[in-house]
């Protein structure tokens, strides 16, 4: 039977030895890190990333991170590499080689062709004494650090530090290319990312043969029959140029019978419209359409131009169906 253990003592000591390796390598932030940079922003092709097991795990994370932060970076299997799919690498790339030891066999033997095809070489290492960081044009270290796996066999302190290295690379090119969160999401469109950041109102709002409108002096028959047929609950009230005079929803119909205990199916509806009502830009996020309705404790906007005049309606249900949130 294996010893007991403190599950939990166990889990602090290794984010213990984890921060303490972050420390290490926050001093080896130097003037190699702001070259790395440099060559990287210069790039006139892909990021290429390379490394061997957890290396190459890390990797894979650090090419994603890249390409979705505005630098375009994919991973490259350096086993792989050596039985063709080093034609992935070309002049004009630039080589991210990672390799805590230094001395990957497989990124090496992929040296001389990343030196014929002149490819700038960043290399990743615990120390710079390795034959990969002594080729490369800039070596990057993460210091002298320890293993959190107690028998110092495991990469885990190495690997962290790692993977925050990688992010320091592309939240710094990231700054550096003045990347905006509407560039991260043309790169995430199918998350909630994308859709609180891409859908627009005018990408949902109903125009058009979908758009109630009535004038003024519209009888409230026909009132309630555009609004009936046009399923938004609510019509807009337009003058001859469609600029926005009011809005009669079907709650307002409510108030009105409870009011009047019934009323006169003659009436204009500029006699009982709601003047002023809330509208909104085409150009507005959804997602502050969405927060904005839910603000005011309404259920639409009518959604004007500069000039006030009527182009849609949005509703709080297309928000919701549209995954908005």
């Amino acid at each position: 039977m294996p010893n007991p253990i403190d599950f939990q003592k166990a889990a602090l000591e290794t984010l213990r030895i984890e921060e303490q390796a972050l420390g290490v390598l926050a001093t080896q932030i130097d003037e190699r890190f702001s070259r790395a940079c440099e060559i990287i922003l210069q790039c006139k092709g892909r990021l290429v990333v390379t490394g061997m097991g957890k290396s190459g795990h890390i990797g894979r994370k650090m090419a994603a991170t890249f390409a979705s932060t505005g630098t375009p970076s994919f991973f490259m299997h350096p086993g792989e590499a050596g039985h063709g799919d080093l034609g992935m690498l070309v002049r004009g790339d630039v080589l991210i080689a990672i390799s805590n030891s230094g001395k990957s066999d497989e990124i090496m033997m992929l040296m001389p062709l990343i030196k014929h095809l002149e490819v700038p070489l960043i290399t990743i290492s615990g120390e710079d004494t390795g034959p990969m960081p002594q080729n490369a044009d800039v070596a990057l270290t993460l210091g002298n650090i320890q293993e959190a796996c107690p028998l110092g066999l495991a990469p885990t302190s190495s690997t962290t530090a790692t993977l925050a290295l990688g992010d320091a690379l592309a939240v710094a090119l990231l700054e550096a290319r003045g990347f905006t969160a509407d560039d991260f999401a043309r790169s995430h469109p199918a998350g909630a990312l994308g859709k609180r950041l891409l859908l627009h109102v005018k990408h949902l709002m109903h125009t058009g043969a979908e758009l109630p409108k009535v004038a003024p002096e519209t009888p409230m028959n026909k009132v309630l029959y555009e609004i009936s047929n046009k399923r938004l609950g609510l019509t807009t009230v337009v003058d001859s140029e469609n600029r926005l005079l009011g809005i009669f929803t079907d709650g307002d119909l409510r108030r009105l019978i409870d009011k009047q205990q019934g009323f006169d199916v003659n009436l204009p509806v500029s006699e009982v419209m709601i003047q002023n009502p809330a509208t909104i830009s085409q150009e507005a996020r959804a997602v502050q359409a969405l927060e904005k309705l839910r603000d005011k404790k309404i259920n639409q906007f009518v959604v004007v131009d500069d000039a006030d005049k009527v182009i849609g309606v949005i509703s709080m249900h297309d928000l919701i169906q549209a995954g908005v949130n």
